[in-house]
């Protein structure tokens, strides 16, 4: 059940880090937008489990990686709204 639950969100991750590329490469969505970066950052989240899980480690450090540029990018989005408020 455990293993089912692991692909499962896997997958997820990969769509949603598939939206995101989806969404900027045909313009609907900029990269510097909270949405893109909310799709690359839980995607990526979701992959370090899905790769940890498969002992592919290497994907798992960039998985580490890509979702720590994408939630820090969230972070200054934030506060630069914050600060305008």
């Amino acid at each position: 059940m455990m293993a089912v639950a692991i692909e499962i969100i896997g997958w997820i991750g990969a769509l949603l880090v598939l939206a995101a590329y989806v969404g900027v490469s045909t313009g609907r969505m900029s990269g510097e937008s909270a949405t893109f970066q909310w799709l690359n950052a839980l995607g990526a989240a979701l992959f370090v489990l899905n790769t940890w899980w498969h002992g592919a480690f290497p994907s798992m450090v960039l998985n580490i990686i890509w979702s720590v540029v994408g939630f820090a990018t969230l972070w200054r989005i934030m506060r630069r709204r914050m600060s305008r408020s």
